[in-house]
C-alpha cells in the first residue's frame, strides 16, 4: 500500500504549485523536528537558539533587534521579550551605541556561546538524521532550489 503525499491526503489537486507548498511546509516542520528537540533539551525555543546562532556569527560587534529580526529563520513577534529573556539567562548582554545612543546593542555572552558549542554536535546530527538520507547529490540540489526559490537578502549576508 503507498502513502499519499500530503496534497493527495488532503485531496488538493488543483495546482502544483499548491502541492509543492504543502510539500515543503510538512518537509521543513518534519526536518526541523529533531534540532528543535535539542535546543529543547537545553531550555531553548527555536527561536532563541535562532538568535543565538546569528549573534554568535555577528562577532563582537552585536546586533540591534532590528538586524537581528531581518536574520532570523522565522519570525517572532516580539522579539525584545525575547531578548530580554536570553539577557536574564546571562546568554545575551543588551547595551546602547557607542556611536548611536538611540540604539541598542545585543551581544552573546561567554555563557551564550559554551551553550551553542555543547549544541553544535547534537544539531549537526540532527540535520544529519533528518536529511543525511537524500545523499550528497540530492542535497545540493534541494539547497539551490531553496535558494533560488528564497534567495539571502542583502541583510542576511552582512
Amino acid at each position: 500500500m503507498s502513502v499519499p503525499t500530503p496534497a493527495a491526503a488532503m485531496a488538493i489537486r488543483d495546482s502544483l504549485e499548491e502541492e509543492v507548498l504543502i510539500a515543503l511546509v510538512r518537509a521543513a516542520w518534519l526536518a526541523a523536528e529533531r534540532s528543535n528537540a535539542v535546543a529543547a533539551a537545553a531550555g531553548l525555543s527555536p527561536s532563541q537558539y535562532n538568535v543565538l546562532r546569528i549573534l554568535r556569527a555577528a562577532g563582537r560587534g552585536g546586533l540591534s533587534c532590528t538586524e537581528i529580526a531581518a536574520r532570523m529563520v522565522t519570525r517572532d513577534s516580539d522579539l525584545t521579550r525575547l531578548m530580554s529573556g536570553l539577557a536574564r539567562a546571562g546568554l545575551v548582554v543588551r547595551g546602547t551605541d557607542s556611536d548611536d545612543r538611540r540604539r541598542s546593542t545585543n551581544r552573546i555572552t561567554a555563557a551564550g556561546k559554551a551553550l551553542l558549542r555543547r549544541l553544535d554536535g547534537d544539531v549537526a546530527e540532527a540535520a544529519k538524521q533528518s536529511l543525511g538520507s537524500l545523499g550528497r547529490t540530492r542535497l545540493t540540489a534541494l539547497r539551490d532550489l531553496l535558494v533560488a526559490f528564497a534567495p539571502p537578502q542583502p541583510s542576511d549576508l552582512t
